[in-house]
């Protein structure tokens, strides 16, 4: 009985510590999830397509309103030596009041009135136009985001990984070094050794522990960063899965950084197409219905009116012209940014280049003196068993062990961020 639990124990644990293991791909789809910047443009893409909506509705839907007031103007009439309130005149020529001539004694209005633009179907394409570009940079938008997050989520994964195999370096060292003690232990009991070589060991495991905990600290931190950055509410330790960045093939076709710059340009020039509209002839139908009186014997005057509203801009000033001038201008801006953009893109993907090949050279140079630290610590091993080395020569190669791997893990952690790095602007 006591096995069956211990083993589902086991098993929980085993199955726990699976579920705690996480990769790339799992913090970039939590930082594509959770990034308020990734939402807003989403949602500003809504607001492009209920904007056009409700342009439809103003150029081709009929306007539709009640339109109702009652004016009144009374006078005082003095006719016939009689002074006399009258709410509505029925003529009066001597009398204190507003003039019957600007007022009819007042006015009496409830009327129903439509009105319906003709002949703007051209106009509502122009603002789908604009719409469509819109959404059109906002997917865009999106999408230099995501890579943008990329980049950033792999740069802070890569320290991440550092912190934690430098702490992997210790440990193993640190376990190396204990079962050297064991055996320092027993050599001091035989008196090969002295008891300051045992404590000189000691020191030294109690300072490659105290390097272990820095480093298992700093990964904790890495990791509390990188969860900031995907938008993460969790502060349990994870172990990450180990990571290679690869170098993308070049990209020999048009980088999708000038995308946003082509789409800027059309946008320009949809914004001058909309400046443009105000040039166009308008058409109304317009027509109302209703009561429209003066005077109150005359509230049985029920009718209705309809027509047509004809405006053309003819001429401004030369506002269409200047603003045709503003449109160029801005699109030889881009035009020069873009240039820019792929100079410094060009320049700094070979610098990334450039610094890679010095890191593998260093690399490879670092692990060649490995090998040769590999023989060194077996044979010195051999010969602390017998008492025929020097603990303090001994010490001093596990130092310098211990710095030349964190010197290869470094440079093999810098040389992922520059492959980062590469393949955020081989894009």
């Amino acid at each position: 009985m006591k096995n069956s639990i211990l083993s589902i124990i086991m098993f929980l644990l085993a199955l726990n510590l699976f579920s705690q293991q996480r990769d790339l791909t799992y913090f970039l789809e939590q930082a594509k999830t959770n990034s308020p910047l990734i939402n807003k443009t989403r949602n500003d893409n809504k607001l492009v397509s209920l904007d056009l909506k409700q342009m439809n509705s103003v150029l081709m839907k009929p306007e539709i309103n009640v339109l109702s007031g009652v004016t009144f103007a009374p006078i005082i009439s003095h006719d016939n030596n009689v002074n006399k309130f009258e709410l509505v005149s029925a003529g009066a020529t001597s009398y204190n009041g507003f003039d019957l001539a600007l007022t009819d004694g007042g006015q009496y209005q409830a009327v129903v009135s439509l009105r319906q633009p003709l002949l703007a179907g051209s106009k509502y394409r122009t603002y789908e136009g604009k719409a469509g570009i819109s959404s059109q940079i906002n997917e865009n938008n999106i999408a230099l985001t995501f890579h943008e997050l990329e980049q950033v989520v792999g740069y802070q994964y890569i320290l991440c990984l550092k912190s934690l195999k430098q702490a992997e370096i210790s440990l193993s060292l640190l376990n190396a070094l204990e079962a050297q003690l064991k055996i320092l232990q027993t050599l001091v009991e035989n008196a090969v050794y002295k008891q300051s070589d045992l404590i000189l060991l000691q020191i030294e495991v109690q300072d490659l522990n105290s390097e272990y905990k820095s480093f298992n600290s700093e990964y904790i931190t890495n990791l509390y960063d990188l969860n900031i950055i995907c938008g993460i509410r969790d502060t349990a330790r994870v172990e990450l899965h180990d990571l290679e960045v690869t170098l993308k093939p070049e990209n020999a076709g048009r980088s999708n950084f000038l995308t946003a710059y082509k789409l800027d340009s059309l946008n320009i020039l949809a914004d001058q197409a909309l400046f443009d509209l105000k040039y166009k002839p308008q058409l109304d139908l317009f027509a109302d219905a209703g009561l429209f009186a003066a005077y109150i014997p005359y509230l049985t005057r029920f009718g209705f009116s309809t027509g047509l509203t004809f405006s053309w801009n003819i001429f401004d000033g030369r506002q269409r012209n200047i603003q045709r001038e503003r449109s160029e201008i801005n699109i030889q801006n881009l035009e020069f940014e873009k240039q820019n953009l792929m100079t410094q893109n060009y320049v700094s993907r070979n610098k990334i280049v450039n610094q890679i090949r010095d890191v593998d050279n260093k690399i490879l140079l670092r692990e060649n003196q490995t090998s040769q630290y590999r023989k060194l610590y077996d044979t010195f091993t051999r010969e602390l068993a017998i008492g025929e080395i020097s603990v303090m020569d001994f010490k001093n190669l596990l130092k310098d062990i211990t710095a030349k791997k964190q010197e290869i893990l470094i440079l093999k952690m810098e040389r992922q961020l520059l492959v980062n790095s590469y393949n955020y602007l081989n894009y």
